[in-house]
């Protein structure tokens, strides 16, 4: 990830700069010491993570990270200071971190793998799988158009299965529960998981379905899934939850009793 640091004492934003040069996490790092020169810099430079004094004459650091949100809502946001009273009015802005000065190494180090780790769930949202209520796969926000419902439910229950891997015959077993499966079914089957694949390479995300010769499975490093979130403990995922998961299909009340039972305990 790309770093910036601004400090108005020169020397400390050098040493800052250099720390993250030493780091895994950062692939470039750029100090300044005036927030004006940063922002004309960010114009025309991606940086995910920003480092930010906050005392500093003229535009202090929290000014500074309100016009970062507003401009960049996504950027990580790490404090420094001398000055622990200044915490509280730090997280207005909802930081991902605050440091106390002078800067360790180890502790920078941890604050820029959190912000890294924040960054890469952000990036996961690009593909999105909503499975409270109805279900549907987004792509930057746009749900995807299937050719066939049972496309649509077989990856359902790819997402449904958080990775693991499912036999042609199970997969068939919960798109027709009630045929045999012979032969003319088996090609049935075939040709929905082609239009499937197909369907998810037209979107640009067809490195999220993987396919062996007997069984198939999805990438669950590649999509953000509220029920995933929920069940992390994340807190606007809990928020959301209404009692319902991906209520058009019989099969997933299962997973929407593991779903009660985990909310209750």
């Amino acid at each position: 990830m790309k770093i910036i640091c601004v400090d108005d004492e020169r020397l400390l934003m050098e040493d800052t700069v250099a720390m993250c040069q030493t780091l895994p996490q950062a692939e470039a790092a750029i100090g300044f010491t005036r927030p004006e020169d940063a922002l004309r810099h960010l114009e025309g430079n991606r940086a995910d993570v920003a480092l930010l004094d906050i005392d500093m004459p003229g535009m202090n650091g929290l000014e500074m990270a309100k016009k970062l949100r507003e401009k960049w809502p996504d950027m990580q946001i790490i404090f420094l200071t001398g000055f622990p009273q200044y915490a509280l009015d730090a997280y207005e802005v909802h930081p991902s971190g605050y440091l106390l000065k002078p800067v360790k190494k180890d502790r920078l180090a941890a604050e820029l793998a959190y912000a890294s780790s924040k960054l890469q769930r952000k990036e996961g949202a690009h593909i999105q799988a909503r499975t409270f209520g109805n279900f549907d796969l987004l792509v930057d926000g746009k749900p995807i158009a299937f050719k066939q419902s049972k496309c649509k439910e077989l990856l359902a229950y790819l997402i449904d299965r958080h990775g693991a891997s499912v036999t042609r015959r199970e997969a068939f077993a919960i798109l027709w529960e009630d045929r045999m499966y012979d032969r003319p079914m088996q090609k049935q089957l075939d040709t929905i998981i082609r239009m499937l694949r197909a369907t998810l390479t037209e979107n640009g995300i067809g490195d999220i379905f993987e396919l062996k010769s007997a069984a198939m499975r999805i990438n669950p490093d590649l999509i953000a899934c509220d029920a995933w979130r929920y069940l992390a403990g994340d807190e606007d995922a809990i928020r959301l939850y209404r009692g319902e998961y991906m209520s058009n299909y019989s099969w997933a009340v299962f997973t929407e009793g593991y779903l009660e039972q985990h909310n209750r305990s």
